[in-house]
Formats: C-alpha cells, structure tokens, sequence
C-alpha cells in the first residue's frame, strides 16, 4: 500500500531558492573535454541537496567505455562523518528490474526459455485467476515490459524485518486475480519480474543471487553489488529522511528491487549495453539482444496514450538528444536513476540516501551537457517559465469536472462556479488553465497561500478518450504519460454497504515497514472507498474508489498501477475477513 508521490505532486513546499546562479560557462570547449560538466553538474547537485534536504548522493558520467566523472556529495553516514562517494553501495530498488530481465534473456538467448511462451510453461505451479475471457497468456514478454495485467505488488510481508522467500508468492496468487487483461494497458508490476526471478530459479536450479552473481554481476566486473534482501556492509550508506537517520527495511521481492550497488558498479552495466553486450571482452548479451530489449514493445496499445517501455527499459525522446532508456528506482528511504543516451553512447547514475524529487532534474541536465560536449554542440541551462494560467471557463469546468482514479488514489475535481477545486486525499488543489489550453495544477500551502511550485509548473492535464475510457494524460518536458481515469460512482449493493465502516489488519508481518492505520470502507460521492493512513510516511489519508463486481469482490477503480486490483470477502474461523493485497481485514 506504499504511496509514492511523483515529481509533480510530490513535496510541494519545499520553497527555497537555488542560492546563486550556475557557474559560468566558457565560451568555447573541446569535444570531450568534461570540466566545465564537472563544475556545473557539482553546483546544480549541492543546490538541488540543500533545497530538499539530500543527506547524501552519487554520480557517474559513462562516455562509451569509459566513466568520464564520478563523484560523491554529503554523507553516507553522517553519525561516523562518512562521506559519500563514488564507491558508496546504495539501494537502487527497481533498477535491479534491468537486471533480472537481462538474465532472463539470457537463458533466452541459450534456448532455455522462449519470452513469447507462457509463464506457467517455465514455472508450473504458478496460476492466478481472471474475471477476463479469451484474455492473452501472461508471458516473460509482457511481465518484462509491464503488460502483464498482474497487480502490481503484494504489499503484506513485502517490506519487513523478517521477509519469507519470494518465492512462496507463486502459491499464494493461487487465490488473487489479474488486475487487467495482458497487453491491453501499462501497469507497472514489482510482483511480475519477482516471478521472472522464480521462474530463474527454476529453470537453472540455482538460487536466486546466487544465480545473479555467477551470470552477470561478476562478468561485469561490478565488485560491490550483490542481491539481498537488506543492506549492509562498510561501503553500504544509511538511509536518511528530512535529515533524519531511517531503517531501510529488508525487501522480500529481490528480484524487483534488492539490488546493492555503488555508481562505478552500474557505470559498467552501462559500458556493457554500449558495447553491444560485452564486457572485458566476454559477450554476455547478443548485439541483436541488446537491441530488442531497447525496442518499444507496446506500439499497439491504445490505451497507453503514446508511453513508450522496451524490455525492462523506460523509453522517452524528449531532450533533443534522440532516444533516452532509463530506470529509476525507490526503496523506503533511498532513490536512484539510470539513464542513457543511446545514440550518443552517453551515460548517467545518480544515487541517494534520501527521498527527494530532485534526480530527474540532475539526471537531465547531466545527459544534455554530456551530449552537447562530446559532439561539440551548445548547452543552453533552461529554467522553467513563470506561467500565467486563468480559471476554468464554463465549458472547461463542464469538461473536467467529476471524480478521477489516479495512481495517487481518488480525486474529486468539484466545480465552484468560479473555478475547480480538487480534494486528493485531504490535500486542497485549484485546477487552472495554461495558454497551451492543457489543465495545470495550483496548490494551497497551509490551505491559503496559493502557489504554484516548479515541479507543477512543468505538468500540463488533458483528457482524452480512449477505448471508450476516459484517460488523465499529464504532459511533461515533451512526454505523455496515463496517469488517471475519469470515473462515475457504480451502485453500491447491499451487502457492501453492510460492510462500510472502521477495520483493522489482523495478519500483519511481524517486523513490517509498512503498517497501515485507520483502514476503513465509507460511501464517498455515491463511491465505494477505501481509505487508510500510513503515519510512518506522513500520509494521514489514502483513498481508493472501488468498483463492487459483485456481492463478494470489488476492484479499484481505474488504468494502471494499483488499479483494477481485487479486493474479496474470505470466511475463516466463521469471521468474514477481507482479502487486499496479501492484508487480511476485520470489521471492528
């Protein structure tokens, strides 16, 4: 039930100016000459710390086959005044996803497992049920690139002191349903590539990080990574929010997300896809391998409103330096993003200790002034434009008016008359219009200061019909994502509303990071809702709307990550439980 908030949406009152401009820029440079990258990209990041409150951070500049620049920022452990640096191991959480799906296609490429085939074929006793017929097979192809229709995480037992082996999740969606049809939407899955992880378990008889190590971490030269559920060790750096030392929790799905890693050790996974799939002149991947997983695979999803994914790789083109795969990551506490210009052959890690929405800001700036000095071409340092936005018209408030399931949860957009005032989970937004015509969004700090931070300035709203649904597109930096759906309440039956009121979680993990509070089912606008608290994350109240499919299930309403998942009643020791996400709940 973890909520992050993205760059748009995420710490909004983080006011503080950038102190000073950027260094000055010569006039002129040599092709590959990366001082002035170095100078600038120092200032921008201890700007970027200080502003959001970064304990500690690293980096790393790939050109082809070489690391033109690393470097460490701040403390990996400031109680012991350990700096960070080029050799700090990090959590990178859901860069580890680059991983697994590379060993998958390993075995691929050695005929051990054709992608296309079904799941089951290569882990037999993995089944899970679908309300959808005549739907696609789930397939290592589509878990890889998010189309699988799985729900996104089991969340009970996922973050915990004491994690049981992933692998007892194949015997528990026995019970759980698909949340999509495969192939038919985007839905971002931690649970799908921790069953790419069984399934290699399986099919090489080899556990896991074992596995992991053998094939692929080792031939890489990466020295300090490994798997594991926890972090530990004397280059490992400690977690930190607003300044605060924080446990980071062990993780039971490693597959997704238990990679430990310093920059240099990413820098030579980078080198590695740059070279075609070499690496110290032994060739891990196939060229041609190398290539499919950067190819888009979800050209023919409508619904995907243009959002581009190859295999494991998030794909984009929107910095005018042809195409760029990434991914990032986030465990409880710490962060990370790897990107690449792959025309350019120009690479990018950044790493930190510490929640912030700041890396997609250095990471961009880092890939356009890499690319402008090893071609030659000239940097521009680009500031987001002050934007003068208006209140919605008559029209404009018909249109976008109404109630949304995001992957922020429910959000319902009220016309005032003047205006749309939007309520996400007790958190007050003005919905405003840009001269581009798209939707924008202005904040209330304290409920009366309206502003309208960079990280909202940046993001215009749409909607759009597709498939006879309605989708919340937000467009950023020249990028398109789904983020939403416009909704309308279903009827609520009578054994629902039955059931409305106050539960509590009566199977929680023992030593679990993640503990809901306050959970409860209320009727909200002629909704279903589901809401909870997370006071360990600050978040007093998360809401989802649902969709009661009959007497006994009901879904979360909406496309994509978190959405379409199953909540049913289950009868055990003649108590009526409900079953969410691994969570049993009990009406108090």
């Amino acid at each position: 039930m973890k909520s992050r908030i993205p760059v748009f949406l995420g710490l909004l009152i983080v006011l503080s100016a950038c102190a000073g401009g950027p260094p000055p820029r010569p006039e002129t440079w040599q092709r590959g000459d990366y001082r002035y990258l170095q100078t600038y990209l120092s200032w921008l990041i201890e700007t970027q710390m200080d502003k959001q409150a970064i304990e500690g951070l690293s980096i790393a500049i790939v050109d082809d086959q070489q690391v033109v620049w690393s470097q460490g920022f701040g403390y990996a452990d400031r109680h012991r005044d350990v700096p960070a640096s080029a050799e700090t191991v990090y959590r990178v959480g859901s860069i580890s996803k680059l991983f697994t799906d590379t060993l998958v296609m390993q075995l691929a490429e050695q005929g051990k497992l054709d992608i296309d085939q079904p799941l089951q074929r290569y882990l037999p006793n993995f089944s899970i049920n679908s309300r959808f017929a005549d739907t696609a097979a789930i397939t290592p192809r589509n878990i890889m690139s998010h189309h699988s229709g799985l729900p996104g995480d089991i969340v009970n037992g996922m973050w915990t002191q004491h994690p049981r082996p992933f692998g007892q999740l194949v015997e528990q969606l026995k019970s759980e349903y698909v949340s999509n049809p495969a192939n038919t939407v985007f839905s971002y899955s931690n649970l799908g590539v921790t069953l790419l992880g069984t399934m290699l378990e399986t099919v090489s008889a080899t556990p896991f990080s074992v596995y992991a190590d053998r094939q692929l971490l080792k031939p890489l030269g990466m020295r300090t990574a490994r798997f594991a559920p926890g972090l530990e060790g004397e280059l490992a750096s400690k977690s930190y929010r607003f300044g605060d030392e924080k446990p980071e929790a062990p993780l039971r799905d490693m597959p997704a997300g238990g990679l430990n890693a310093s920059v240099l050790d990413l820098s030579r996974f980078m080198t590695m896809v740059f070279a075609g799939g070499a690496s110290d002149g032994r060739q891990l991947l196939k060229p041609q391998t190398v290539a499919a997983m950067l190819k888009p695979q979800n050209a023919d999803v409508p619904l995907d409103a243009g959002l581009k994914v190859g295999l494991g790789w998030m794909l984009r083109d929107n910095l005018n330096i042809g195409p760029i795969a990434e991914h990032g990551g986030a465990t409880l506490y710490q962060f990370s993003l790897l990107s690449l210009a792959t025309d350019h052959k120009i690479g990018v890690v950044v790493l930190s200790n510490s929640p912030n929405q700041a890396l997609q800001k250095i990471n961009n700036a880092a890939l356009k002034l890499a690319v402008a000095i090893k071609t030659g071409q000239a940097f521009r340092e680009t500031e987001t434009p002050a934007i003068e936005t208006r209140a919605p018209n008559a029209a404009e408030q018909s249109q976008f008016g109404g109630h949304y399931a995001t992957m922020l949860g429910y959000v319902d957009a009220a016309n005032t008359g003047d205006g749309i005032s939007a309520d996400l989970n007790g958190n007050s937004l003005d919905i405003v219009v840009r001269p581009d015509g798209q939707f924008g969004i202005r904040y209330w700090l304290l409920g009366f200061i309206p502003i309208q931070p960079e990280e909202l300035a940046e993001v215009g709203l749409s909607l759009t019909e597709i498939a006879g649904r309605r989708v919340l597109l937000a467009h950023t930096e020249g990028q398109t994502v789904p983020i939403g759906e416009k909704i309308v309440p279903t009827a609520i039956p009578a054994a629902w509303r039955q059931r409305l009121g106050d539960y509590r979680i009566v199977n929680l993990a023992d030593g679990d990071a993640i503990v809901p509070e306050h959970c409860a089912l209320r009727e909200r606008n002629g909704f279903l809702v589901l809401e909870y608290a997370l006071p360990s994350f600050d978040i007093e109240k998360q809401t989802w709307a649902l969709k009661p499919i009959d007497d006994e299930q009901a879904i979360t309403h909406g496309l994509g990550r978190g959405m379409g998942d199953t909540l049913r009643v289950v009868k055990m020791d003649g108590r009526e439980l409900i079953a969410y996400s691994g969570y049993l709940l009990q009406k108090q």
